[in-house]
């Protein structure tokens, strides 16, 4: 009899399933832009936006979150004006060589040697040629800056690869080079 009873539980269970499955009428679907969503591609024409897609760039003026300004502009001009007027934000006790040294060794010493010589690794191997060592050049914390900031000759920029404050550390610790090599 508990067999009987089961079994029949079941028939009537797997009936009433197959019984709301009709092909013939339409199943109804809520919410449907949850299941089918449109894609839309980053900078495709829309018709959200009158401008199309000079409505997606930052508005004039803005500043990205972690960047600052920087005043001076990449030219001969530029780097001019920022030797002769760019300070360091840093004083003598925010100055950490350690860290100063750290970074350098990692982004600088390759090719300006550890001593600021200009004996790098990729110097000596001929790879890369003429990198003057610091004690000959007329180096000021504002033209070490803006070389970092925006690059010169054959040396790219490292603006991406450090923060502001990390770059004065560098430029604290170049400093600290120029003068032993002085001595």
């Amino acid at each position: 009899m508990k067999t009987t009873l089961k079994i029949t539980v079941v028939l009537v269970m797997l009936l009433s399933i197959v019984s709301c499955n009709k092909k013939s009428r339409r199943n109804y679907q809520y919410m449907p832009n949850m299941y089918q969503s449109v894609g839309y591609e980053a900078y495709q024409e829309s018709d959200a936006f009158a401008n199309g897609v000079e409505a997606q760039l930052p508005v004039d003026g803005t500043i990205p979150r972690g960047y600052s300004l920087y005043d001076f502009e990449d030219s001969t001009e530029g780097y001019d004006k920022a030797k002769a007027e760019l300070k360091s934000p840093l004083d003598s006790s925010a100055v950490d060589y350690d860290r100063g040294k750290e970074l350098y060794d990692i982004y600088c010493g390759i090719c300006h040697g550890n001593k600021g010589d200009g004996q790098g690794t990729l110097m000596k191997r001929e790879k890369i040629l003429g990198v003057p060592s610091y004690d000959t050049r007329e180096l000021t914390e504002g033209s070490i800056y803006h070389v970092m900031y925006y690059g010169l000759n054959s040396m790219g920029s490292y603006a991406n690869f450090m923060s502001d404050e990390e770059r004065w550390q560098v430029v604290a610790y170049v400093e600290k080079l120029k003068a032993d090599l002085e001595k």
